[in-house]
């Protein structure tokens, strides 16, 4: 089975640093949702990765998953943010009528300097952390490999 994880990490790389330790332990490829287009039908598992800006999944993953996405595919999501909440709900939304099977998620914390975080120094520094990391390596170990 393949698996590929799309992404978009802008500002601090909080998003690629997750993804790439992912892809340092487990056998998935990544891409970078800004090389353009991609025909992703030769995929098993397809994960869409970014970090969250104002509550929402970067506007260039929303529109390259809404246009990629075969149908009947397993998908999961992964998201850096300031705030612990679920952030899932613009990519469901953007790949609703694909007829897809969503078989996890996983957020964790990411450094943020950007908007009113940045006259306060910004939050969540030292995030994504060793920790975030091993617990991203442990969710798709744990639920997108035996899926």
């Amino acid at each position: 089975m393949s698996t590929i994880i799309v992404f978009a990490s802008k500002h601090q790389g909080n998003t690629r640093k997750v993804v790439e330790a992912i892809a340092k332990e487990c056998e998935v490829e990544l891409y970078d949702v800004t090389q353009g287009p991609k025909d992703l039908s030769g995929y098993d598992k397809i994960g869409f990765a970014s970090g969250i800006y104002a509550a929402n999944f970067d506007r260039g993953l929303l529109d390259f998953a809404a246009s990629n996405l075969p149908n009947d595919k397993k998908v999961f999501f992964i998201y850096t943010a300031t705030l612990d909440t679920d952030f899932s709900k613009s990519i469901s939304k953007a790949i609703a009528g694909k007829n897809a099977t969503v078989i996890g998620q996983f957020g964790c914390k990411g450094y943020n300097n950007w908007g009113p975080f940045k006259l306060m120094g910004g939050a969540a520094k030292g995030h994504p952390n060793q920790t975030d990391l091993a617990n991203a390596v442990s969710f798709f170990k744990n639920t997108v490999e035996p899926a």
